[in-house]
């Protein structure tokens, strides 16, 4: 059962009386996730990722929205960006099965590496989680490189601190700069 993992040391906890009497110590993990689109309509996009999310999924902040020049394949729209702060009851692997779901639910389509992406949904951070599996790394292996992601971080909590690097978000993002990216709502 996954409240009895003991990989999640790290994460909120709250009691829960059930109508039967037990007692159940639920958690609830911090988590991180970077929305980011540039095809169709950027921002209904990111509009019906939210909405999109399961009740498992609890968002606590929203940053706000910033228009930032295409990474790593530089010929296409730019993108919208936004992070989202969150507390969620799912595994990684689990939470990482939902957004793959969502994506694919809005309409993402495989394409190549850095295309463009009608929606495009990476958990950043899972709590103080460090984990490193052919299907998923967190924190996620580019945070560090990428101001699309650290500027609107830098914005819902400056002072986090990475749980690797071992420097807060607002220590890497001055690393990187913040060039490309523009407050767009």
């Amino acid at each position: 059962m996954w409240f009895c993992s003991p990989l999640y040391p790290f994460v909120i906890s709250f009691l829960l009386w059930l109508n039967c009497g037990m007692l159940i110590v639920m958690s609830l993990a911090l988590i991180y996730i970077s929305l980011g689109t540039n095809l169709g309509d950027r921002m209904v996009n990111l509009r019906l990722a939210q909405a999109a999310l399961p009740p498992e999924i609890q968002v606590m902040a929203l940053s706000s929205v910033y228009e930032t020049e295409p990474w790593g394949f530089p010929d296409q729209p730019p993108f919208l960006n936004l992070v989202l702060k969150a507390q969620t009851s799912l595994s990684a692997p689990a939470l990482l099965a939902t957004l793959k779901s969502i994506e694919r639910n809005l309409g993402r389509r495989p394409t190549f590496r850095y295309g463009p992406r009608l929606i495009d949904l990476d958990i950043l951070l899972y709590g103080s989680l460090v984990l490193d599996t052919p299907m998923l790394t967190i924190p996620h292996p580019k945070l560090a490189e990428r101001a699309f992601v650290l500027v609107p971080m830098a914005e819902l909590d400056p002072d986090l601190v990475h749980p690797i690097l071992r420097k807060t978000i607002l220590e890497l993002l001055t690393q990187v700069g913040d060039k490309g990216v523009t407050r767009f709502a």
